[in-house]
């Protein structure tokens, strides 16, 4: 899957977690997602990758949100706008559960779908957020973003 692929599919995730939180809320994410898909423009190699960024950040949600909480000490996870919730979820749950993408990548595409659909200061609020889990708790002698995997499955 080439980069711009990767791209789409992580904006169509983003929508579809946004319309999840403040649209439609009695959809379930595969509702939410294939109304996505049929209504707008989600090309068909895109819809893998977006749904197991979907479908993994609602699985995830208690353990994604725990960690941006921690990381976010003066701003509660449900005072930050919907769009800024949706991209760091996006970006964390990459950074923990998938392995094939490179933490600097998931942080550095985060920032950019912050600037493109977040407010002028998202991008650098993102960044921050990010950049303070990749080192406090992702690269801690205790857990790196492999045994945070690991540990999930046990």
């Amino acid at each position: 899957m080439v980069l711009g692929t990767r791209r789409k599919a992580r904006e169509i995730a983003l929508q579809v977690l946004f319309q999840l939180e403040v649209g439609e809320k009695n959809f379930t994410p595969e509702q939410a997602f294939s109304l996505f898909c049929r209504n707008f423009e989600a090309p068909a190699e895109t819809r893998n990758f977006a749904w197991d960024l979907v479908s993994g950040v609602r699985s995830n949600l208690t353990d994604l949100d725990g960690r941006l909480s921690q990381a976010s000490e003066h701003w509660r996870i449900d005072r930050m706008s919907p769009v800024d919730r949706n991209i760091l979820r996006l970006a964390l749950f990459e950074m923990i559960y998938l392995d094939d993408i490179p933490i600097k990548v998931s942080l550095n595409e985060a920032v950019d779908l912050g600037k493109r659909f977040g407010t002028d200061e998202s991008g650098s609020f993102i960044n921050g957020i990010l950049d303070h889990i990749h080192h406090e708790q992702l690269h801690s002698p205790e857990s790196s973003p492999t045994e945070a995997a690991e540990e999930k499955t046990r």
